[in-house]
């Protein structure tokens, strides 16, 4: 196996919906420095499921890879929504800190100003985005937040050495929260595999979801559809009922956005 994910290689085999409910903009982070063949197994299944899922829903997507510089982040706004999927860890000088965890991997500082960018974008056009692991974290760090360099007390978040790297974890959801209301419950089981989570939560947002130690599984904004999540609802190894729940009100809110769109277009002609 080679160390490295293509674009044909994270291709759903479902066929692009005939009259799309919306047209989202997918960021990946389909490489980055010292991938494992590990983490190209799981990049390759991941995206495939999240991909598969807007299909199934009925949206149509583009999927941006940072693994190259984008050539106008800009462009996010012209999209009816914003998915940004799992990979490295952030740089920590996005954040404020300039000396890296020596447990950082992944790191790729360009491909995080690039993703920031295109969260600013899209956040200016108002469009729904819902950020997955890394996008979570991402999204906390546009809004002023910072990050857990490493989690010391691991075992509720990823697999000891020589286990298997993700878990089921047990996620309470935060009562009056968007996102307890698309899952309707207290507390899910969310397929986890990660070694950094949100610190300081970001302006603007709120914390959705706790691990049973305490350390942030989710933030929302509770103004706004701009929701992130830790955990891995696009492991098809979790519960399919909560991926389903969770990608299917975001793409309901980015329909809202493509209605509101084409009416204001129609308007102006």
């Amino acid at each position: 196996m080679t160390h490295r994910v293509e674009l044909r290689d994270v291709m759903p085999t479902s066929s692009v919906p005939d009259r799309p409910r919306a047209h989202i903009c997918v960021l990946a982070s389909l490489n980055f420095p010292d991938i494992s063949p590990a983490d190209v197994a799981l990049i390759r299944r991941f995206t495939r499921v999240a991909l598969t899922t807007l299909h199934e829903l009925g949206a149509s997507y583009d999927i941006w890879d940072t693994t190259e510089p984008l050539a106008n982040a800009h462009r996010a706004a012209e999209f009816d929504g914003l998915l940004l999927l799992g990979g490295g860890d952030i740089d920590a000088s996005c954040y404020g800190v300039h000396t890296p965890h020596p447990k950082a991997y992944g790191v790729d500082l360009r491909a995080d100003r690039d993703a920031l960018a295109v969260i600013a974008a899209a956040e200016a056009a108002d469009r729904p985005i819902l950020g997955i692991c890394r996008g979570s974290q991402l999204l906390n760090v546009a809004r002023g937040g910072t990050i857990i360099g490493d989690i010391v007390d691991y075992s509720l978040h990823h697999g000891a050495p020589g286990e298997p790297e993700f878990v089921d974890e047990p996620i309470d959801l935060v009562p009056g929260t968007r996102l307890a209301a698309i899952l309707g419950a207290q507390r899910v089981i969310g397929r986890s595999g990660h070694h950094q989570a949100v610190d300081r939560v970001g302006t603007g947002l709120v914390v959705a979801a706790r691990a049973l130690d305490g350390i942030v599984e989710a933030v929302e904004d509770p103004h706004r559809w701009f929701l992130g999540v830790q955990w891995h609802p696009e492991d098809d190894d979790g519960p399919e009922a909560d991926r389903r729940a969770l990608f299917a009100a975001f793409v309901d809110a980015a329909e809202q956005v493509r209605h509101v769109v084409l009416a204001a277009a129609a308007a102006d002609e």
